[in-house]
């Protein structure tokens, strides 16, 4: 490893584009105080070291490390949500049953037995 420490030069190539933090921050999808981190060294640098090793590893540039597809010629299936039939959802909630024909005596169920009140 290097012993040497590294020095961010966002900032420098920030201001050679004329453009302002809070600009660059926009274009990028960040905060501005991201990017003022990662101007300062206070954050950021080591990510950005491991993508250039990445890179340097695969002989690669960092954005041929990703490729952009359309959503519908994605190859991970989309998960549909598990829909229930009517039935399926009454049988859920108790309410598949026609009500008793005597509401005034209600049924109560213990252990599997019906115990009229």
């Amino acid at each position: 490893m290097d012993s040497t420490k590294p020095q961010s030069k966002i900032s420098q190539l920030r201001e050679q584009a004329e453009l302002t933090q809070l600009e660059l921050s926009q274009l990028v999808g960040v905060t501005e105080t991201t990017i003022a981190n990662w101007e300062k060294g206070r954050s950021g640098l080591e990510w950005i070291e491991r993508l250039i090793r990445l890179c340097n590893a695969l002989d690669c540039q960092p954005q041929d490390l990703i490729e952009y597809i359309p959503a519908a010629e994605s190859s991970e299936p989309q998960a549909k949500p598990k829909t229930k039939t009517l039935s399926q959802l009454r049988q859920l909630l108790n309410t598949d049953r026609p009500p008793q024909s005597n509401p005034a005596k209600p049924t109560i169920q213990s252990n599997g037995l019906e115990v009229g009140e």
